[in-house]
């Protein structure tokens, strides 16, 4: 029965064979697309692994500008230089848009609000990469930016503003570079000249290229912009000096006190909280690997009992000596229509020519009676302040103002949820550093 059975299976199968075969040859087509497509899965399915291999994708989205490169020894062979050596570079910075129906009456300042709801508050550098047209920030308070920097300039001279003759090159580099930058982003206020530039608005004109100059390059850069200005270079000991600087509008620190100090002293001089522990070592880096392409931004923010936007006189007259300025002189508690919130926005990027590395510190400065109206503004700065530890707390004063603000700020975030605020759709409404 079971050879009966294997041999009508054999005649079965046989048969089945033929038409199967019969059928294909008749109907070729549906048969072919099968096996090419059949093909085509094996050859994605292998593309894929092999790509899985070769080409990771569990990698940040956005790099982190804090740490050095991850293989340093896979850099290419030239780029490695003696510290305090510079070979000049030819890049060359791409051109910029003029800035969309900018006006010098109307344009408002951007509404930086760098604060991050606690209850832990971060002390890190919080480098992010900038786009060329966000270099220099302009606005409808350049006049009066520019008439306080021309009034302490007067007064002050080089206290404020002055060069080393190791960063005369850079000051000069970063002055032409201004003239170059601003009448194309800035047509309206700035046009560029055979000599120089000169200002739309106030009517100056500046030649920078008769020698010697009229002042100090980094006096001119200063009356240009409405940031402060700082020029760090790398000396042979690997370590950068400030060397070069249009500090006009700082409130808190004085160049004279941080005149030709090396990054490290700079920080440690005015207590940076955790600067040893956390920042060092990566701001070193950072320095020592920053291109001329690859210009970074970063934010910080501070409270200010006074609207002194020059020299916060709340701690102490702008020439005591030690003992005399600091926090401790500032009345406490002040009403909160004396508060101020204090930002700055400041730029990193490295002259392709000189090798120096500038600061640009553009300060926004507005009543905390103004930012809090904007809505979760209150509530989430109040958690900012309340997430600093004893050292950023002591750092920033807290202690001469926390009571008197932090009620105010509570008191406008209840008035703000009552009135409808839904907390679910901050996120969707604004990002950092807004």
């Amino acid at each position: 029965m079971d050879v009966l059975r294997r041999g009508c299976n054999k005649i079965s199968s046989s048969r089945s064979f033929q038409e199967t075969y019969g059928y294909v040859a008749s109907n070729p087509r549906p048969f072919l697309y099968g096996f090419l497509f059949l093909l085509l899965i094996i050859w994605l399915s292998t593309a894929a692994y092999t790509r899985a291999i070769t080409h990771p994708t569990n990698r940040t989205a956005t790099p982190d500008l804090e740490k050095p490169p991850a293989r340093p020894e896979s850099r290419p062979k030239g780029l490695e230089r003696q510290p305090g050596v510079w070979i000049p570079q030819d890049f060359k910075r791409p051109p910029v848009p003029p800035y969309p129906n900018w006006d010098v009456h109307t344009t408002k300042p951007l509404p930086y609000r760098p604060f991050k709801y606690g209850p832990k508050y971060h002390v890190t550098m919080g480098l992010r990469t900038m786009q060329w047209d966000e270099w220099i920030e302009l606005d409808n308070h350049f006049s009066h930016f520019h008439a306080d920097k021309a009034a302490r300039i007067q007064e002050r001279g080089s206290k404020c503003c002055k060069t080393a003759p190791e960063g005369y090159d850079a000051a000069v580099e970063l002055l032409e570079e201004l003239c170059d930058y601003l009448p194309s982003r800035y047509p309206t206020l700035y046009r560029k000249t055979p000599l120089g530039i000169t200002n739309l608005h106030t009517h100056e004109t500046f030649d920078i290229t008769t020698r010697p100059l009229a002042e100090d390059p980094m006096t001119t850069s200063g009356r240009l912009v409405q940031d402060d200005l700082a020029i760090m270079l790398e000396r042979a000991d690997g370590q950068y000096y400030l060397v070069a600087g249009s500090i006009l509008l700082a409130g808190f620190w004085r160049l004279e006190d941080k005149w030709l100090m090396p990054l490290s002293e700079i920080h440690t001089s005015g207590d940076v909280p955790q600067f040893r522990e956390k920042l060092e070592k990566g701001m070193t880096n950072f320095f020592r690997r920053v291109k001329p392409e690859a210009p970074v931004l970063r934010n910080n923010y501070f409270i200010q009992v006074d609207d002194q936007l020059g020299w916060s006189s709340s701690i102490g007259p702008e020439d005591g000596g030690e003992g005399e300025v600091g926090w401790f002189t500032a009345q406490k508690n002040k009403h909160v229509s004396a508060h101020m919130f204090r930002t700055e926005r400041q730029s990193l990027r490295r002259l392709p020519r000189s090798g120096g590395v500038v600061f640009t510190i553009r300060t926004y400065f507005h009543p905390i009676t103004e930012i809090a109206q904007e809505p979760y503004v209150p509530g989430r700065l109040a958690s900012a302040i309340r997430s600093w530890g004893d050292d950023v707390s002591k750092y920033k004063g807290k202690e001469r103002y926390q009571e008197t603000l932090l009620e105010y700020l509570d008191h406008m975030h209840c008035e703000q949820v009552k009135a409808g605020l839904d907390l679910s759709r901050e996120d969707e409404v604004r990002s950092y550093p807004f």
